[in-house]
């Protein structure tokens, strides 16, 4: 069985940050069925290739199903509400007022279904100064404090790779529908829940902030890739853009260990390096004691062997390196599936490893996959009615 069997989530969605949330949910077993307009659909479905369909869409919404609906038309918004009832949690990240110009409030939904799981991401909330400006990813990262802190001391501040600003906030926002559907279980009552992502990035940057921020009376400088020699970023050969591996050396134990893995104990008593402050204080010269090694073997040798020694490193991995990564293809996190359009595709899992429950990982719906079957198992709708509001425009 799996853990999250029976809980109902209608989900109105978009892009990332709001699918990403709705996806981990289905991932644990939840039925999601994703409300997308007959036209295009999710935006998020062209994102890169402008096709219904891309590799982008495919990563962010497998485990659900696709049921169209066009919210401007009577009959379209009457369906909605008509669902509504038999499903546990709303699920909406649409830009500020487009909800209230299609009357989905929570005020109008609860109406309809009272003890409704009502959740929302806003880029920067339902209130306060910033309410109707409109956030992407990196918007909420500008927003939070990450670019402050990402690049080198001498150069402008840059944009972080990973998407936490959408997914980041969408993992906070399927933790607090949960924490809403257990309460329910116990009360009997629903709730609405909101989440900011700026607010929701700032969880990401609060280890950064605790170290040298003074309680938020200084900003944090930009250190790099370094901090603190050796803990550092390496080169490797063949010298290509990702040919690098970054190791950390925290405790003494670590450094002791860095030394005999790359054959070099004198350096342990080498007065320029018998602490951690003199190792500050010549930190360019023993980042090159340590890249002499690190350049004549590579990413994943270095890796392999800082990593037996004890000392923790990790390859630069690129995007094509996880998917051929041996250690995750032989812990099932490399999944290959049936792509409509490309044939078999390989899309990355999930972490979560839960030994009484287990869901197997399905496509990402076309658009309008499941109009039927929603229709029919949700509403009992003739095949006559079904045709009806397609005639209408009301589905696709």
């Amino acid at each position: 069985m799996a853990a999250l069997d029976g809980l109902r989530i209608l989900d109105m969605t978009q892009y990332e940050a709001g699918p990403s949330c709705t996806q981990s949910l289905a991932w644990m077993g939840a039925d999601v069925v994703k409300i997308e307009s007959p036209s295009i659909g999710d935006p998020g479905r062209g994102v890169a290739t402008g096709t219904s369909y891309s590799p982008y869409f495919c990563n962010w919404n497998a485990n659900k199903k696709s049921l169209t609906l066009d919210l401007t038309k009577p009959d379209g918004h009457a369906l909605l509400l008509r669902l509504l009832p038999r499903f546990d949690v709303f699920v909406e990240n649409y830009g500020p007022g487009v909800v209230e110009r299609l009357d989905l409030t929570y005020e109008r939904l609860k109406a309809v279904h009272s003890n409704l799981i009502y959740a929302q991401v806003k880029g920067f909330g339902l209130s306060g100064p910033y309410a109707a400006y409109k956030s992407y990813d990196m918007i909420a990262q500008a927003a939070a404090g990450a670019f402050s802190v990402t690049g080198y001391p001498d150069g402008p501040p840059l944009c972080p790779g990973p998407t936490t600003g959408d997914s980041g906030t969408g993992m906070q926002l399927g933790m607090a529908i949960l924490a809403a559907y257990i309460q329910k279980l116990r009360t009997g009552e629903g709730q609405h829940i909101e989440v900011s992502m700026q607010e929701a990035m700032t969880y990401f940057m609060r280890t950064r902030i605790s170290f040298q921020a003074d309680w938020g009376a200084a900003p944090i400088p930009r250190t790099g890739n370094g901090l603190g020699p050796p803990t550092d970023l390496y080169p490797c050969k063949p010298f290509g853009p990702n040919d690098w591996a970054y190791l950390i050396c925290v405790t003494e134990r670590h450094w002791d260990a860095l030394c005999l893995a790359i054959g070099r104990s004198d350096l342990i008593s080498d007065p320029r390096f018998g602490s951690g402050l003199a190792r500050a204080e010549n930190g360019a010269a023993l980042f090159e004691e340590v890249a002499a090694w690190t350049r004549q073997r590579t990413k994943h040798e270095m890796m392999a062997q800082l990593g037996e020694a004890g000392v923790p490193c990790s390859a630069v991995l690129d995007t094509r390196d996880l998917h051929d990564d041996p250690h995750l293809n032989e812990r099932g996190f490399v999944h290959t599936l049936d792509h409509p359009e490309h044939g078999k595709v390989r899309l990355l899992g999930w972490a979560p490893r839960m030994s009484a429950s287990s869901v197997s990982l399905e496509p990402a719906p076309l658009l309008g996959e499941h109009n039927e079957e929603v229709l029919i198992a949700e509403l009992a709708l003739s095949p006559d009615e079904i045709r009806a509001l397609r005639e209408a425009g009301a589905i696709r």
